[in-house]
């Protein structure tokens, strides 16, 4: 019988995680050939769409001598919104490090009962402590450098009087949201992996539930939006006008 649970650790572990990793591989092959299929590429074309309207927007008034504390006090907000989510997040998993390997230390015995079927030797369930604890300590790192990112982006976004490239900003907020899918992601892991404390199966049939989850949310149905401002509703006109007027004949 403790054969025959071992056996069941060797084959369902690895094959949950095979399930887990092989939809990630599919969605990052989505994501790089067909992003508008995804919702991580839908919502950074919309990034990219508030990225542009917010440095346009900074430049007309640059160039017609506008002073607008909107303009520049609400896209500092959102940022600033998004910086603290990640921080809370990455406060949650350091915390969350220390308990386990708090937990780890103590070498509690409630995961070696007889009702859990599959290997509870110490040997096992110190793996299972690590691989948990990498996965909360990658999740921190994530979500740290989601946070450097942001702040990084809200520095290029408050500079008075600058000509930064909006493709600098862009790149600020894309790479804060990767890393924080990827801290998000790594939490789902670490999900995964929590289940394997009460056996494998537990943890093989969560693995399928949370891929079938994930491509439900993973999957976007819905067309780009073209992001569009009349001159009316903006009150200034665009900005390839603009340019070609101050420029010299």
């Amino acid at each position: 019988m403790i054969y025959q649970k071992e056996k069941l650790d060797l084959v369902l572990v690895p094959s949950g995680l095979i399930v887990m990793f092989g939809y990630h591989l599919w969605l990052l092959y989505r994501c790089l050939n067909c992003p508008h299929t995804t919702i991580i590429g839908f919502e950074n074309h919309d990034k990219k769409a508030w990225v542009d309207k917010v440095m346009q927007a900074r430049f007309l008034q640059s160039l017609h001598n506008i002073m607008d504390k909107n303009a520049l006090s609400i896209p500092l907000s959102v940022l600033s919104s998004n910086i603290s989510a990640a921080m809370v997040l990455s406060s949650i998993c350091l915390t969350l490090c220390a308990i386990i390997g708090t937990w780890a230390a103590n070498r509690s015995s409630v995961f070696e009962s007889t009702l859990i079927y599959g290997d509870t030797s110490l040997s096992t369930i110190s793996i299972k402590y690590m691989c948990l604890l990498l996965c909360f300590l990658l999740a921190f790192a994530c979500f740290v450098e989601s946070t450097r990112s942001l702040i990084h982006a809200t520095y290029l976004t408050s500079i008075p009087s600058s000509n930064v490239p909006t493709k600098s900003v862009e790149l600020a907020v894309i790479r804060g949201g990767g890393f924080w899918s990827l801290g998000l992601r790594a939490l789902y892991l670490a999900l995964l992996l929590l289940t394997w404390f009460f056996g494998p199966i537990p943890m093989f049939a969560t693995s399928l539930m949370m891929v079938c989850v994930l491509h439900f949310l993973d999957t976007n149905n819905t067309p780009l939006h073209l992001h569009r401002a009349s001159e009316k509703s903006t009150g200034l006109r665009p900005v390839s006008r603009l340019v070609a007027q101050a420029l010299p004949e």
